[in-house]
């Protein structure tokens, strides 16, 4: 146990905080993947519209999302809002708002792609059988953009389940942050818990992601996308 640095796991109530700061992650994560979701569904829709003016809108928003590191936007939106906005934003709501903007962005992509693949077709056979638009989107369109939709929402998830790693840098007390705080107190005692203490974090992500991965997995090769 002391060759692989993970004694230091059952000292005192060290697992317990790292088991807190994974909760903590999940619930920024889940709470970001909610917002991505209900305002992507609608970005998406968005983006499929023919005028310029949304499409230049649109197209900027995203390029902004793909260029800027996720990182760089968590110091803007942490440290700029507060200066800058005088507005004085916590940590945790400071990395919901990033990772939402970032999820929406995302997902309305993927929205939009999901909504262009579908062939032409599917809407004039829908218009041919007397379908109103509301029953061709009830009936024909939508089932087939959910199908097309969920197992790359899905990998959308785990990616931002992931990348909450970087909100330590705000100052959250996650799992990454508490990690490198029990590093930090047992240095001199256990100079093998980094290898330990990150390698739990990897399994504990691992654990929350893997699953995840496997549905999008079955979903994608159930519905042949």
């Amino acid at each position: 146990m002391e060759l692989l640095g993970l004694d230091v796991l059952f000292k005192g109530a060290n697992a317990a905080r790292l088991l807190q700061g994974l909760l903590v992650a999940v619930e920024i994560s889940v709470i970001s993947v909610v917002i991505s979701i209900a305002l992507g569904l609608l970005f998406g829709v968005f983006m499929t519209w023919k005028n310029p003016v949304a499409r230049f809108v649109s197209r900027l928003y995203l390029e902004v999302v793909r260029i800027m590191p996720q990182l760089v936007l968590l110091f803007v939106v942490f440290f700029g809002a507060t200066r800058v906005l005088h507005v004085n934003l916590s940590a945790e709501v400071s990395a919901i708002i990033v990772f939402s903007f970032w999820g929406v962005a995302e997902m309305g992509d993927l929205v939009r792609g999901a909504l262009g693949s579908i062939p032409a077709q599917q809407y004039r056979s829908a218009q041919a059988l007397g379908m109103t638009d509301a029953q061709m989107y009830r009936h024909v369109i939508v089932p087939q953009t959910v199908r097309r939709l969920i197992p790359l929402s899905i990998n959308l998830v785990t990616r931002m389940i992931k990348t909450t790693s970087l909100v330590m840098m705000i100052g959250v007390v996650e799992m990454m942050k508490v990690g490198q705080q029990i590093i930090e107190a047992n240095r001199m005692t256990s100079p093998n818990a980094v290898f330990g203490i990150y390698g739990t974090i990897f399994v504990l992500y691992f654990l929350i992601c893997w699953p995840i991965s496997l549905l999008a997995g079955k979903l994608e090769k159930k519905w042949s996308i």
